[in-house]
């Protein structure tokens, strides 16, 4: 799309529309404003670290997280979206439980959008140690 193609909407609106989907458990939704060519860096050390490409391998690791977590994996925004031309960085708070460990943590996840859809996540997490130990190691 062309930078004058007013229907596109800016990167944080279209990281708002992101994080209220996911806040209403809407995850087609939130898959939606994601770039077929999407590329999601996962931090740490475990066995979901490393780079996951694709709506596939997003969707993949996402239900993997859901998954390991016993489906209690929560993200909550805590603050308003910082943008910087095409990337948006936003205060998270995520946790999750099961029966023999649990996490709740702060972070940052830095996203890029561009015509619309993002197309890079990057996500920083307060203590990693503690998420690497949550989701086990690969």
């Amino acid at each position: 799309m062309k930078e004058t193609d007013m229907s596109v909407q800016s990167p944080a609106a279209v990281v708002a529309s992101y994080f209220e989907a996911l806040g209403r458990g809407d995850v087609p939704a939130a898959m939606e404003l994601l770039s077929p060519a999407v590329v999601w860096h996962q931090p740490g050390a475990n066995r979901f670290s490393g780079d996951h490409s694709g709506i596939d391998g997003v969707g993949a690791l996402l239900g993997g997280m859901m998954a390991a977590s016993e489906g209690t994996f929560r993200l909550d925004v805590t603050g308003p979206p910082m943008v910087n031309g095409e990337l948006v960085a936003v205060l998270v708070r995520f946790s999750g439980s099961r029966s023999d460990a649990a996490m709740d943590m702060a972070g940052v996840d830095l996203l890029t959008v561009r015509d619309g859809k993002i197309v890079e996540v990057h996500l920083f997490s307060e203590d990693g140690a503690t998420e690497d130990t949550f989701w086990g190691m690969p």
